[in-house]
């Protein structure tokens, strides 16, 4: 048997403590129920004859119960999508459980039902959408002939192969019915009001949820380029390539662009965002007494060489007091991608704080946190890992666990998963780098005087 992992030092348990009071600072202000709520207010209802709610996403539970409280029986129908386990209590507004990352059937009965709530809107009727991230997978409707099986298999080799969500939503869109603007267009002529709850780098409103009622900028052709450029055109059941030849030569109808007539009678308006959500945990983190930095809120690429980048920047905040002086906390936002190598079990978060773990073995006083703000990490039930300056010393082998891709066992085995459980929103993922305040030489021989003690 491996050996027990040695004991966490002192020095990191309050480093700890102080990233997930700053996390929770972020997921507070994120809340799309409050945030759902404020819109909903500024609102004139008055002049619909019927309101209907649909929507799909992790955080659709959550918003779809402070519609029902502010619009109570004013809403004549409604049914939303969301991930496993991240229902609410709902009694006007059906509700499908379906599977994320990747879509089921019952997220195809779902979104079929979403369109035929959608379709019997009239003019002077108002379509209330909420979307929010995991909406992608969570409203699947293939475009016929192609399969929900052979839809799978694009979403698992895009996914397995490294490509970024702008990528992924972008082929997505022109092999499905309902995204890319087409919900918007199913809904017309009524008026569309769509309220977004952001988790992808720069919040564009074709990206969130494959913006099933924004204009849709990308084409045929952009779809191709990206399957293209990850050597998966050959791959991809033939049903999806051919679909793509055809709309490139203009044989089937590309999704409604920018300026289309159907959008005259939408909003989509952003409620919440990844940049809110940074600014809160900077707040908490300023009054727990750190020089904070938030450093970006669009950060994406590789998990592990972000990863790298990240422990860097704390190597020079605890060996030259730069960009701030300890104690100091430097956060980041936005979301990596993994290219799977091995056949373990993780997510981007727990990859990322174990390839930091790496780069920042030895140094003391250090701590890197990083979780998913929807409170599930890939495939796993954590948000996410610490990672701290001793990590590797208590458990060596972790090299072996990052060329696996096998980051949940490894902080398994060390108790440095974090768990929050659903958390009711989804602002794509939140890094906080933590260099506690340097020591002095009586403090270094006497480990007692330490404030970090």
């Amino acid at each position: 048997m491996p050996p027990e992992p040695r004991p966490i030092r002192a020095w990191a348990r309050p480093l700890r403590k102080t990233a997930l009071d700053i996390f929770g600072a972020a997921l507070a202000a994120a809340d799309p129920a409050a945030a759902v709520k404020r819109r909903l207010e500024r609102l004139d209802c008055s002049r619909f004859k019927n309101i209907y709610v649909v929507g799909a996403g992790k955080a659709a539970g959550t918003m779809a119960r402070a519609a029902e409280r502010a619009l109570g029986r004013r809403i004549a129908a409604g049914s939303i999508n969301v991930k496993d386990g991240h229902g609410a209590k709902l009694r006007r507004i059906e509700q499908f459980e379906c599977g994320h990352p990747t879509p089921d059937e019952r997220g195809v009965a779902g979104a079929r039902r979403i369109v035929e709530i959608a379709g019997a809107a009239r003019k002077d009727d108002l379509v209330l959408c909420l979307i929010s991230g995991g909406a992608s997978a969570l409203m699947p409707l293939p475009a016929e002939p192609i399969t929900l099986e052979e839809k799978r298999e694009v979403t698992r080799l895009l996914l397995a192969c490294g490509a970024d969500i702008h990528e992924i939503n972008t082929v997505r869109k022109h092999i499905s019915s309902i995204k890319g603007g087409q919900l918007a267009r199913l809904a017309a002529p009524a008026a569309v009001e769509s309220l977004l709850l952001s988790d992808v780098t720069g919040d564009a409103l074709d990206v969130i949820g494959s913006g099933p009622t924004a204009p849709d900028e990308s084409t045929f052709a952009n779809a191709a380029d990206v399957l293209y450029r990850y050597g998966l055109m050959d791959r991809v059941p033939e049903s999806v390539s051919e679909r793509i030849a055809r709309g490139c030569l203009g044989e089937i109808a590309e999704t409604p662009k920018p300026g289309d007539p159907i959008f005259r009678r939408v909003r989509n308006t952003i409620v919440g965002s990844n940049r809110l959500a940074l600014r809160a945990a900077a707040r908490r983190a300023r009054e727990l007494g750190f020089h904070t930095l938030v450093l970006a809120s669009e950060v994406e690429g590789e998990t592990r060489e972000i990863a790298r980048m990240h422990a860097a920047i704390a190597k020079e905040i605890a060996r030259a007091g730069q960009p701030v002086k300890p104690p100091a906390c430097v956060i980041t936002g936005g979301e990596t991608t993994v290219t799977l190598r091995g056949h373990g079990l993780g997510g981007r978060n727990q990859e990322f704080a174990l390839a930091a773990a790496l780069d920042i073995a030895g140094l003391e006083n250090v701590a890197i946190f990083s979780a998913g703000t929807d409170g599930t990490d890939g495939p796993t039930d954590a948000a996410g890992a610490f990672a701290d300056g001793d990590t590797v010393r208590r458990k060596p082998d972790a090299r072996r666990y990052l060329d696996e891709n096998d980051s949940y066992h490894y902080f398994e085995a060390l108790g440095d998963l974090a768990f929050t459980g659903p958390t009711g929103t989804n602002v794509m993922d939140i890094r906080i780098v933590l260099v506690g305040a340097r020591q002095s030489a009586a403090r270094r021989k006497d480990p007692a005087k330490s404030p970090n003690a």
